[in-house]
């Protein structure tokens, strides 16, 4: 069973997280805030596996909280709660250590889904998130293309299979079910990935898949449904 901590200040938020995750019996519900003071307290009482918290809170906003959270209980995922107009704190929302992004107007299915994947250790970007991430990194945006697809090149096929999946958000369990590897052996490809390619963690090497175009591969537009 996953535990969730939601943190938003809009009711009407936390009421759609409710009515989404009521068909998933293996996500619960196990605090709701509506500042990032209060996220915090509670997720120091209720030591959730994944703390989903809006970015713009009263009191403390979402990356703060982010921070205290981790500091606290680093074995507590984070996912954020971003629009299309908060584009200026992506780069904060990953220094503070946030395994993904979610759209409060994406598909539905990418919330129960972004939360097993962030339970699971892995990284989980909203597909139309991830171009925002990718464009709000800078650089022209054909260089960025190119140098990602050369930087992949240097990998093997299966370790390209690999990183694809990384970018849709799976786990290396779901990772090891869809390729038919032992997890052992998946866990030594995500290794050698991240040292390969110089990447300190999942999330940049989710969004260096889809700069390289290996998202469409993995099917990420169709996240699936809960299990």
């Amino acid at each position: 069973m996953i535990r969730l901590l939601v943190a938003d200040d809009e009711p009407m938020i936390r009421s759609g997280v409710r009515a989404i995750l009521a068909s998933d019996p293996g996500i619960e519900l196990v605090a709701e805030a509506g500042d990032g003071r209060e996220a915090v307290e509670l997720a120091l009482r209720h030591r959730p596996d994944v703390a989903l918290l809006d970015i713009r809170m009263p009191k403390l906003d979402g990356l703060a909280a982010a921070r205290e959270i981790r500091r606290g209980l680093p074995e507590t995922a984070v996912l954020m709660l971003t629009t299309f107009g908060e584009d200026e704190y992506i780069s904060a929302a990953l220094a503070a250590g946030a395994s993904g992004f979610l759209l409060k107007s994406g598909d539905p299915r990418e919330l129960p889904a972004g939360v097993r994947a962030a339970a699971e250790g892995a990284a989980f970007l909203s597909p139309r998130v991830a171009r925002r991430v990718i464009a709000h990194l800078g650089g022209d945006q054909l260089t960025r293309v190119a140098d990602a697809r050369a930087r992949v090149g240097r990998l093997s096929e299966r370790e390209r299979e690999v990183l694809a999946l990384i970018g849709a958000g799976l786990s290396n369990q779901e990772i090891s079910e869809r390729l038919f590897l032992g997890a052992g052996t998946v866990k030594t490809h995500v290794s050698s990935i991240l040292t390969r390619l110089d990447l300190r963690n999942r999330v940049q090497a989710a969004i260096l898949a889809y700069e390289a175009g290996l998202s469409g591969a993995a099917d990420t537009e169709s996240p699936p449904p809960p299990r």
